[in-house]
């Protein structure tokens, strides 16, 4: 067991420190058609920093199409431009744009004439340059057409190394928005050839004074006023269950711990955005802590809600073998569930394995959703079969009225967490993207 809680802190100690919003994601042997690198909310004075560092393809071609894809969007739900090229690569295509809002760029290595070819509609209105030195000597004409940038190559054990840099203002209203940032390797549609590319890119998202996303720059607040009704509402409990004339259980005390830990991991989170917010980086000791109380909090809050289903110290002082086969699931369950979550959240979008660990994320955790159901069924079903046989049938049908409220509560729960939560997130806009956020503490 200890030798299992040091390989977690250590994962949580290497995530912590290679975490940012200023990325910096190295790619090696890779044949995937498409990288999705960064997704972030710009307002008015955001900027944006591409730097691709020692790009390599195997096999070299000077012909092949490589690049990135910049395009706009007004919510996190879906990327239209994306989903409709599904079959070969945009960067082969025209920039073709539905409305005046829309924005789609594409930066295309000229690998030949050692050029990063800008191309974008002539009506769009986008300040790129070179690199964020120039814009306070550039005079930007909001014009992204026919503008190209120097790549510098080199050649180091007979591979050929390039160098590639951009950067992208948002300096007017219409500018704003959800911006994807996607990096193509043409070559890959072609089912009869496969090409790896090996790259590092350096990106920095800033908005003004802060190096949070639109969506998410309330969230430092959100978390700290979050944690400040935890504690009052611990505090309340506590009152409560101190005035109480009726009996109070182990169960409320666990109760008590648990809101005071929700209150603890809100505080470490709200903290631990606040040094994102203004460094861009993860300070490594608050990010741990909050992964070590996010971690308590999340395996303690089904071991109660198991507990209160079984009808522990309610129906039964004593767990049965049944109930104690499905601990031994839903405990280690939720344990990888909360791991892999923070691991998500760590790992740069345009890695390898982030789709694997997001999957892996949801299939753990509606287990454990399923889970946490099954003792509330077995107490109903007792319940029933109770009132019909013993002399105690007004007690237990209370019981049973209870024990179905607390089904629907758990139902409500799930669903309000888990569906109503990913419909927020994916249809409001970019600039409200933290409302998700808050309708899940507030569930």
């Amino acid at each position: 067991m200890r030798s299992s809680l040091e390989k977690i802190i250590c994962i949580y100690i290497c995530t912590a420190l290679s975490s940012a919003r200023i990325h910096n994601l190295e790619i090696t042997n890779d044949a995937r058609r498409y990288i999705a690198l960064s997704t972030f909310g710009f307002y008015t004075g955001g900027v944006l920093e591409v730097k691709l560092i020692n790009f390599r393809a195997t096999p070299h071609n000077d012909s092949a199409v490589f690049g990135f894809s910049l395009d706009k969007t007004i919510n996190d739900g879906m990327n239209p431009y994306l989903d409709g090229h599904q079959d070969h690569c945009v960067l082969e295509d025209e920039v073709k744009i539905l409305n005046n809002d829309e924005i789609v760029i594409y930066f295309k290595l000229d690998l030949k004439n050692k050029k990063l070819k800008v191309i974008c509609k002539e009506k769009q209105i986008v300040h790129i340059y070179k690199s964020s030195e120039d814009m306070k000597t550039a005079s930007g004409t909001g014009s992204c057409n026919n503008l190209d940038f120097d790549i510098k190559s080199d050649v180091e054990n007979e591979f050929s190394y390039y160098n590639a840099s951009f950067a992208m203002a948002v300096e007017s209203i219409q500018e704003e928005g959800l911006y994807n940032l996607f990096f193509h390797s043409c070559p890959n549609y072609n089912p009869d050839t496969e090409t790896f590319v090996d790259f590092t890119v350096e990106i920095v998202e800033h908005n003004p004074s802060s190096y949070l996303s639109a969506g998410d720059m309330p969230l430092p607040a959100l978390y700290c006023m979050m944690s400040i009704l935890f504690l009052l509402s611990g505090m309340f409990w506590v009152f409560l269950l101190r005035q109480s004339k009726h009996p109070v259980f182990k169960i409320h005390y666990m109760m008590t711990v648990l809101v005071f830990l929700k209150a603890i991991s809100l505080a470490f989170h709200g903290v631990n955005y606040h040094y994102i917010e203004r460094l861009g980086v993860h300070l490594a000791t608050w990010a741990i802590l909050f992964y070590v109380a996010h971690l308590l909090k999340g395996a303690l809050l089904f071991v109660v809600l198991v507990l209160v289903g079984t009808g522990w110290t309610f129906i039964k002082h004593v767990l049965t073998p049944r109930d104690k086969r499905l601990f031994m699931a839903v405990i280690p369950l939720q344990v990888l569930a909360n791991v892999a979550e923070i691991i998500l959240e760590e790992s740069e979008e345009g890695a390898r394995e982030y789709v694997a660990w997001k999957n892996f994320v949801i299939l753990v955790d509606l287990l454990c959703c399923g889970c946490i159901l099954f003792p509330v069924v077995w107490s109903i079903r007792h319940l029933q079969e109770a009132s019909q046989t013993d002399g105690k049938a007004a007690m237990n049908l209370r019981k049973l009225k209870l024990f179905r409220h607390f089904y629907v509560m758990i139902v409500c729960y799930i669903y309000s967490t888990r569906i109503i939560v990913y419909l927020l997130k994916i249809t409001v806009p970019f600039q409200y993207g933290w409302l998700h956020e808050m309708f899940r503490e507030m569930a």
